[in-house]
C-alpha cells in the first residue's frame, strides 16, 4: 500500500534552503510518504526586499499550481513564509524565521500583515528552531519543531591538524557582517595567520588585505573540507535567520566566534554554552581567545549539543510525529 502524497513547495533561494528542503523530502520518504518537490524558478534580484519577496512568492505559487495539476495531494508544505504568502491552497508552513523579524519597516510593508494571516490559517507550522515563532507565541500550540539536519563531513580533526586559523562564510556579505569580520581580523591577526572568506565570488571583494584569502564559490564537499582544516569560524551577522553555516562549522570541529544577532540563530545559544568568551560584542578579543586560549574539549562538547540536530534525531521526529500530523491536517 502506497504512503500519503506530500507536496513540498520549495522557494530554494539559497543553497542552504535547497539542501534543507531536499533533506526534509528525503526524510519524509524514509517515513513512508510519496513526496513531490515543487521548486520555484529562480528570478532576478529586485530593487527592494518587498519587490523581491513578491517575485519569489509568485514563483512559489506558480510552482505549487503546476504541481497540483497532477492531482490533489494528501498534504502540502510551503517551505518558508514567503513561499506561503500567495499559496493557491492551504498547507503547512515550514519556516526558519518570519517577516515580522527580518523584514522591519519599509522592507516588509505588505509581507508582515499577509504573513500573520497565512500563519494563523495554516493547519500546521513547522519551525526549524524553538525561537522561529518568537514574534507569534500564540501559534506555538499548532507547531512542531523539526530542525534542519546537520552532520560532520568527515572524521574529527584535532586542533594540531588544522592549518587554517579562521574561516567565514559570506554569501550575503552585508547580512553576514563581513565588514565587521574583516575589521576585527585586521586588528586581531598575527603574522602567518590566515582568514578564509568563503561563499562569495572574490571579484565582489576587491583587493584583499594581508592575511585574507578568498577561494571562490566552492562545492559543498570542498567547503566542508576547509572547515575541517580551520580552527575558528568567525561571523558577525546583523540578522541571522538560521545560520546553517555556523552549525556545520561546529559539526566539523571549529570554535564558533560570533557576535550576538537578532533572529532564531540556534548556533548562538550553543556557542554561549560552549564558551561565552567567544560569543559577545568584542569580536577582536574573542578571535585571539579562540586562537590562543581555546576551551578544553570544545569540539567534543559541541558534538553533544548538536545531537538534536543530527539526522537520526530529526528522522525520529519526522517519522514519529510530523507525517502523522501532516496527514491528519491535510488541506483543511
Amino acid at each position: 500500500m502506497s504512503g500519503p502524497r506530500i507536496l513540498l513547495v520549495s522557494l530554494g533561494t539559497t543553497a542552504g534552503l535547497r539542501a534543507s528542503d531536499e533533506a526534509l523530502a528525503g526524510m519524509l520518504g524514509v517515513a513512508g510518504a510519496q513526496v513531490e518537490l515543487a521548486r520555484a524558478r529562480p528570478g532576478r534580484q529586485m530593487r527592494t526586499l518587498a519587490l523581491t519577496d513578491l517575485a519569489q512568492a509568485r514563483a512559489a505559487a506558480r510552482a505549487a499550481r503546476d504541481a497540483l495539476k497532477a492531482g490533489e495531494p494528501d498534504a502540502v508544505i510551503y517551505s518558508t513564509t514567503t513561499a506561503a504568502l500567495l499559496a493557491p491552497v492551504p498547507g503547512a508552513i515550514r519556516l526558519d524565521t518570519t517577516a515580522a523579524e527580518n523584514r522591519p519597516g519599509r522592507h516588509g510593508p505588505w509581507q508582515r500583515p499577509l504573513e500573520a494571516r497565512r500563519l494563523a490559517q495554516a493547519p500546521l507550522l513547522i519551525p526549524t528552531d524553538e525561537h522561529s515563532l518568537d514574534p507569534y507565541p500564540q501559534l506555538r500550540l499548532r507547531s512542531l519543531v523539526v530542525p534542519i539536519p546537520v552532520e560532520p563531513s568527515g572524521p574529527p580533526v584535532p586542533p594540531a591538524g588544522r592549518d587554517i586559523a579562521a574561516i567565514t562564510y559570506a554569501a550575503d556579505p552585508g547580512k553576514k557582517g563581513l565588514d565587521r569580520v574583516l575589521e576585527a581580523w585586521a586588528l586581531a591577526r598575527r603574522e602567518g595567520e590566515t582568514l578564509m572568506v568563503c561563499g562569495i565570488d572574490p571579484a565582489r571583494l576587491g583587493p584583499l588585505p594581508e592575511g585574507v584569502e578568498a577561494p571562490g564559490l566552492l562545492d559543498p564537499g570542498s567547503y566542508r573540507a576547509l572547515l575541517r582544516r580551520s580552527r575558528l569560524f568567525v561571523t558577525a551577522p546583523r540578522q541571522e535567520d538560521h545560520g546553517i553555516a555556523q552549525l556545520e562549522a561546529l559539526a566539523d570541529g571549529c570554535l564558533l566566534v560570533t557576535t550576538e544577532a537578532p533572529g532564531p540563530y540556534p548556533a548562538l545559544g550553543i556557542a554561549r554554552l560552549l564558551d561565552p568568551r567567544l560569543a559577545g560584542p568584542q569580536l577582536e578579543g574573542a578571535i585571539r581567545i579562540g586562537l590562543d586560549d581555546p576551551s578544553d574539549g570544545y569540539a567534543e562538547r559541541a558534538a553533544v549539543e548538536l545531537e538534536p540536530h543530527r539526522t537520526e534525531a530529526v528522522q525520529q521526529i519526522v517519522s514519529g510525529e510530523l507525517l502523522a500530523r501532516l496527514t491528519a491536517t491535510g488541506l483543511a
